[in-house]
């Protein structure tokens, strides 16, 4: 599953607004605050960028393995 720098998420309520954003193009979502990184399966690495930029999140992919 794709994973996802975050490092502006910060609290519960940024916990909530990527979850909110992302529930209805992933077929599964993660978010940890501690890591600051969201797990998106389902959309592209370009839907769940553009997604969370409209919300105000820079969002990168990390590298898998």
């Amino acid at each position: 599953m794709p994973v996802y720098s975050v490092p502006d998420m910060s609290c519960g309520h940024c916990r909530a607004s990527i979850e909110k954003t992302l529930l209805p193009l992933s077929s599964r979502v993660e978010v940890s605050l501690e890591r600051r990184e969201v797990l998106a399966e389902g959309p592209s690495a370009q839907e769940v960028i553009a997604a969370l930029a409209a919300i105000g999140f820079v969002a990168t992919e990390l590298p898998q393995g």
